[in-house]
């Protein structure tokens, strides 16, 4: 079934937390970012579990353990356990074990995440070519892995073994700033081969899959920093979804989104799990009005006027360009009024 374009951010009588009973959050970006926790992340966190709701964190990042990551999650003050995370290292190894008999060899080009993950699903790593192995499995090494394994990665393609990538974030935020991420890694070896891989992690459905698998979630909100994983994601699924301007996505891009981009709620950061979402509503001439904000396209431009609360006002222009932009992205000047809001 054909979904209904989105033009504007929902609102929500009820707080997030009660209106969902499981928060899919994303980890880079969202709960922290270079190792050290967000703002607002894990006060927020812990008043949305103890009011009831059930905590997942959901990553691309196939380097780490769910138990390394449970670890440093209750280190920053959140407390988790293994089962609370899901990786895409999980979900590519599930992709590869449907795909090959228990107990299949498989080249991996990663960190000691993937490794894990596919002897959980009775596969077995090995380091070489030369250990004969069925399938290659690319996940995110760590900022140290040698250009040798992406060398390794491509002999075994360029043979004709099938290519698995838990993931292909091109980018990864850290505490320095923007890094490439496994997309960009995988990259070089398409390049390298002209082979495509399998893909495993968000947005696409293996890595939903296995997501509602592992919680059980009947009512879960996506809550992410990404457009083209975490939002895009939640769009394929057909679930809810809170982006938070603490990572990689800027104000400009979320109001230029194309419709798989556009999240069911807009807001800085994980404090809006706790809070009900205003609503949007339409204004005269065409303009759009949340809190005390009204956004209205000028010309080639969006404008903006009033005061108040500024993810309001992002609201408001969100709703004035998808609007404009229906199905397609929206090409409208937002430089202005983006300055007028520190963003």
């Amino acid at each position: 079934m054909k979904q209904t374009v989105r033009t504007r951010p929902g609102g929500s009588e009820r707080r997030l937390s009660a209106a969902y009973d499981t928060a899919l959050l994303d980890l880079d970006g969202v709960v922290y970012a270079g190792g050290e926790a967000i703002a607002h992340a894990v006060e927020s966190l812990g008043t949305a579990r103890d009011g009831g709701m059930h905590l997942a964190y959901v990553t691309n990042n196939a380097a780490r353990t769910p138990e390394a990551v449970a670890g440093h999650l209750t280190e920053l003050g959140v407390p988790a356990e293994p089962a609370d995370v899901i990786t895409s290292a999980q979900a590519v190894a599930r992709l590869i074990s449907d795909q090959l008999p228990s107990g299949s060899r498989v080249l991996v080009i990663g960190a000691e995440g993937l490794r894990v993950a596919l002897r959980e699903r009775g596969l077995v790593p090995v380091e070489s070519l030369d250990d004969d192995p069925a399938a290659v499995a690319q996940g995110y090494g760590g900022p140290d892995m040698p250009w040798s394994r992406l060398m390794e990665a491509s002999y075994a393609v360029a043979r004709g073994l099938p290519w698995f990538a838990s993931n292909t974030d091109l980018t990864i935020p850290s505490a320095r700033g923007i890094a490439p991420g496994n997309g960009s890694a995988v990259q070089v070896v398409r390049i390298a081969t002209g082979a495509e891989p399998q893909v495993a992690g968000k947005p696409l459905p293996p890595m939903h899959r296995e997501t509602i698998l592992r919680t059980g979630a009947e009512r879960p909100l996506v809550v992410g920093d990404r457009l083209d994983t975490d939002i895009e994601g939640a769009h394929a699924g057909g679930v809810d979804s809170l982006l938070v301007l603490t990572g990689v996505t800027t104000a400009a891009q979320l109001l230029a989104a194309r419709p798989e981009h556009r999240a069911t709620y807009v807001a800085e950061d994980l404090r809006a799990l706790l809070t009900p979402q205003p609503e949007v509503s339409e204004a005269d001439g065409g303009a759009f009005r949340c809190g005390g904000w009204t956004a209205s396209v000028d010309g080639e431009a969006l404008a903006l006027e009033g005061d108040g609360d500024r993810a309001d006002a992002l609201r408001a222009l969100c709703a004035a360009a998808w609007t404009a932009a229906g199905d397609g992205s929206c090409a409208l000047d937002s430089g202005k009024a983006l300055a007028r809001l520190g963003w």
